[in-house]
């Protein structure tokens, strides 16, 4: 029974630290792709939108998504979808793309924010850390009052309870 109370604070541990992963690095491929200084026309070949919820009464999250294509400097077609734009970009439209180059292609027709996007990782990064103490101090926690006579450690000292002027050894 113990394990549980390890196990499902270290999966939502793993899952925090895997989505903090994907904001740096997402994060520094946008700002990777700002500070290239490369840039190319674009268009947006589609435009579509995703929607998450709304069973049992609970909110509904839409997602706009657009697909550009754009030519690199070296020639190359590169193709990419990117999520949350500009709700006004439609289908045809031109736009800046911001793209840095490599084997894999970073691009982004965002605009540059970077105090917004510096803004939102923080807060976001922030939101994740708070997921963190509480999972680790769960843990350690209930590591601590799951056994009232055992301090953790076996270096030879005994704990001693005291209970209504009466002391208790194990």
């Amino acid at each position: 029974m113990d394990v549980m109370f390890y196990a499902v604070p270290g999966l939502i541990l793993a899952g925090v630290l895997f989505a903090a992963y994907r904001v740096v690095r997402r994060s520094l491929q946008v700002r990777g792709a700002w500070n290239s200084g490369l840039t190319a026309e674009g268009r947006c070949l589609r435009m579509f939108t995703t929607t998450h919820g709304g069973g049992n009464d609970s909110s509904v999250r839409t997602t706009i998504h657009h697909v550009y294509e754009f030519t690199a400097r070296d020639g190359r077609v590169v193709r990419f979808e990117e999520e949350d734009g500009p709700r006004t970009t439609l289908e045809g439209d031109f736009v800046t793309v911001y793209y840095k180059e490599g084997q894999d292609v970073v691009a982004t027709a965002l605009e540059p924010r970077r105090g917004k996007q510096a803004a939102s990782t923080i807060g976001i990064l922030a939101f994740l850390g708070v997921a963190v103490v509480f999972c680790v101090g769960f843990m350690v926690t209930y590591s601590q009052f799951s056994d009232p006579f055992s301090d953790g450690g076996d270096d030879g000292t005994e704990n001693v309870v005291v209970v209504d002027g009466v002391t208790l050894t194990p």
